[in-house]
C-alpha cells in the first residue's frame, strides 16, 4: 500500500471555531477539518471524518451481522401513500420531509424523503413473507435518512441529513423461541456491544415510543452537556429512564379535606401560574394547574400542581388513548365557559385525570371556569371528585425512583433506539403471514436504530480536552501519527518511513506528517486531531538513540530505542481497544 502521508492527504485544519458552533464536538469537527457545513443541517464528511464515520460503520455491520441480522438498501425517496396509510404523515407533521416541485397527481408531490423505513419494510414482508416458518427474520440498512428539523444545531448531533442503521425484525408472537421479545433482546445486547466498542460510557434507559409507536422501548445515552435530552437516574444506579418515560415515587402525605371556604376571586388579565400565585400572595405548589387536551378525538382534562408540568406520554398512557393534542382555544371556551388561562376542576364535566400529587393537595387555588376568575380554598372530595390518578406529570428536582432512592438528572446525547412495535405497521397494511394453524395473522414487529454520526459526535463531547479530540482508540481516523521532525534530514524521513511500513504491515492505521514544519505546529495539530499515539522522530533525538512515543490521552510519553517502538505500539493499540470497551 502507498505511504499514507499527511502532505498527499486533506486535513484542513483550523485554529479557530465558527462562530455558530456552541458545543465541543461542533467546534472540534470543524477545526480538525473532519467536517464542512454545507446548508443548514446538512453536512459533508471530508476525509478524516469520513474514516472515523466508516470505522464506526464496521463496527455496526459487523455486530448486527453477528446477530443473525440481513443487511439490505432500500430507497430514500417513498411514496406517501404507503405513510397515509399508517396515519403518519399527521403524526410526523414537518418533519416529514415532501419532495415537492409537482402539483395535483405528479409524483413529485406524492413523494417523501424517509426519516425512517418502517413503511417500506412491512410492504416487502407483505410481499415475500406468507408462512411462520420464514419467521423469525431482521432486516437492516445503514442509509441516509432525512427529517425536516425546524431548527438544525449542535453540528451533526441534530441535522436534515444524517447517516442511519434502521433494522426490523418480523415474528409470529410476542413470546417464546422466535418471538419479538427473544429478537428484542438480542438487539439490546448487540447495542451494548456496539457502543461497548465504541468506547462510548452510554446508559440504557427505559424510553418513550414516541411517533414510533409501539408498547416498549429503550434508548442509549451517553451523558454530556451538549445533549438536549435527559437521562433521569436513581443513586443507587438501579433504574434509568429518560425524561419522557421517568416514573417518580409517590410523595408522601394522605389526603384530607381543608377547612378553607370555596371563594371566587376576580384575577383580571392573570392567566398564568405565575401572574396568579403572586397577586394571591402564595407559591405555585399551592394552585391546581389544569390543562385541557383533544384525546382521540374527547376532551380530557390534566390537573397537576402549579410547580409541575404535564408529562404528555406518561398522560397518553395514562388515558389508554392513540392521539394526544393540546386542546384549541376553541375547545377550552366550549367546555369551560371561559378564557385560556382560567380552567379550573371545579364543575368540569369531562374526564380527568389528576397526578397523584394533586390527591394530596388542600385549600387549593385554581382558575373558575370564568374569565378573569378563580376560586381559592379548593379541596377535593368536598368541591369535586377525582374518579382517576395517575403519575402523569415530569419528574423534577428532588423527586425518588420508584424504589425510594433520589433521581439524578444529566443532560445526554441519544445514540440508539430500539422498540417493540407489535401490529401497529403490519396492521396498518395488511401485512400478514399463516401461523401454524393456517390462520392469517398480522407480523409482530421490533424496530432498532442508530445514528451513526451521532456515535462519532457522541465520542468527541466524551473525550476531549482544551487541545483537542482524544478518540477511543478503535474509532480514530488514523490511530497513530509519525511526527517526522527535520524532514531535511535523510536518516529521521528513512527512520520515520521504515517504522510507518511496519506499523502498517500490521494493520495498524498510521499516518505520516511529513509536512516541512515547525514541531509546535505538528504537535497542534496532532493534539487537536487526536490522533492516539503519536510517535516523533527527529536529529536531536536520534542522536541519543531515542524516539518519542506519547499517548494523546493520557499525555504520558516515553523515550524508546528505535526498535522498541514498533512492538511498544502495537501492544499499547491492542490494549487500548480492549481497556475503551464501556460493555465488558
Amino acid at each position: 500500500m502507498p505511504t499514507m502521508k499527511w502532505t498527499e492527504f486533506f486535513i484542513p485544519t483550523s485554529k479557530e471555531s465558527p462562530a455558530d458552533a456552541v458545543v465541543p464536538s461542533h467546534k472540534l469537527m470543524i477545526r480538525a477539518g473532519l467536517v464542512r457545513q454545507v446548508c443548514a443541517g446538512a453536512y459533508s464528511y471530508l476525509p478524516l471524518g469520513y474514516r472515523a464515520l466508516r470505522k464506526v460503520e464496521a463496527i455496526v455491520r459487523e455486530e448486527m451481522n453477528k446477530a443473525g441480522a440481513i443487511e439490505l438498501n432500500m430507497p430514500a425517496m417513498h411514496p406517501i401513500e404507503l405513510w397515509e396509510q399508517t396515519g403518519r404523515v399527521e403524526a410526523m407533521g414537518d418533519v416529514l420531509v415532501r419532495l415537492g416541485g409537482g402539483t395535483g397527481d405528479d409524483w413529485r408531490s406524492r413523494t417523501v424523503l424517509g426519516p425512517t423505513h418502517e413503511e417500506i419494510i412491512t410492504e416487502h414482508a407483505k410481499a415475500y413473507i406468507n408462512s411462520y416458518k420464514q419467521l423469525p427474520i431482521n432486516l437492516y440498512q445503514i442509509q441516509t435518512k432525512f427529517r425536516g428539523e425546524a431548527r438544525p444545531k449542535s453540528g451533526v448531533l441534530r441535522t436534515r441529513e444524517f447517516l442511519m442503521k434502521d433494522a426490523y425484525s418480523f415474528h409470529v408472537a410476542k413470546e417464546g423461541p422466535g418471538g419479538l421479545d427473544e429478537g428484542y433482546e438480542k438487539m439490546y445486547n448487540a447495542y451494548r456491544t456496539i457502543f461497548g466498542r465504541c468506547g462510548l460510557p452510554f446508559v440504557p434507559v427505559e424510553a418513550d415510543s414516541g411517533p414510533i409507536g409501539g408498547d416498549a422501548s429503550h434508548e442509549f445515552m451517553v451523558p454530556t452537556d451538549a445533549g438536549e435530552d435527559y437521562l433521569v437516574e436513581s443513586q443507587d444506579k438501579t433504574y434509568a429512564a429518560n425524561l419522557e418515560r421517568a416514573e417518580v415515587a409517590p410523595l408522601e402525605g394522605s389526603a384530607s379535606t381543608g377547612t378553607a371556604e370555596l371563594t371566587e376571586v376576580p384575577t383580571p388579565g392573570l392567566a398564568t401560574i405565575d401572574d396568579v400565585s403572586e397577586f394571591l400572595n402564595c407559591k405555585p405548589r399551592q394552585m391546581i394547574k389544569t390543562i385541557i387536551f383533544k384525546a382521540d378525538e374527547e376532551p380530557l382534562v390534566a390537573l397537576v400542581r402549579g410547580d409541575h408540568e404535564v408529562n404528555e406520554s406518561k398522560l397518553r398512557r395514562a388515558a389508554g388513548v392513540s392521539s394526544l393534542e393540546q386542546a384549541t382555544p376553541d375547545l377550552i371556551e366550549k367546555l369551560t365557559g371561559a378564557n385560556v388561562g382560567f380552567a379550573g376542576p371545579v364543575g368540569l364535566e369531562c374526564r380527568i385525570i389528576a397526578d397523584q400529587a394533586v390527591t394530596l393537595m388542600q385549600d387549593a387555588i385554581t382558575g373558575a371556569n370564568k374569565t378573569d376568575h378563580h376560586i381559592t380554598g379548593v379541596n377535593i372530595g368536598r368541591d369535586f371528585e377525582i374518579k382517576e390518578s395517575a403519575d402523569i406529570r415530569t419528574a423534577v428536582e428532588g423527586d425518588k425512583a420508584p424504589n425510594g432512592s433520589p433521581l439524578t438528572f444529566k443532560k445526554c446525547i441519544e445514540i440508539g433506539h430500539v422498540f417493540k412495535l407489535g401490529t401497529k405497521y403490519s396492521a396498518a397494511l395488511d401485512a400478514t403471514c399463516l401461523d401454524s394453524k393456517g390462520k392469517p395473522k398480522p407480523f409482530i414487529m421490533g424496530c432498532y436504530g442508530i445514528g451513526l454520526n451521532r456515535i462519532m459526535a457522541a465520542a468527541i463531547e466524551a473525550f476531549h480536552d482544551d487541545k483537542g479530540i482524544t478518540w477511543p482508540m478503535v474509532i480514530a481516523p488514523f490511530q497513530v501519527v509519525i511526527c517526522a521532525l527535520d524532514t531535511r534530514e535523510e536518516e529521521v524521513n528513512t527512520l520515520s518511513q521504515k517504522i510507518h511500513d511496519e506499523l502498517e504491515a500490521l494493520g495498524i492505521d498510521v499516518l505520516l506528517d511529513d509536512r516541512d514544519a515547525r514541531p509546535g505546529f505538528k504537535f497542534k495539530d496532532a493534539e487537536l486531531v487526536g490522533f492516539p499515539l503519536r510517535i516523533t522522530v527527529g536529529k536531536k533525538g536520534l542522536a541519543d538513540g531515542t524516539i518519542d512515543l506519547q499517548i494523546r490521552r493520557s499525555g504520558e510519553s516515553e523515550k524508546l530505542p528505535p526498535e522498541a517502538v514498533v512492538p511498544r505500539v502495537k501492544d499499547l493499540v491492542e490494549e487500548a481497544i480492549n481497556s475503551e470497551r464501556t460493555d465488558l
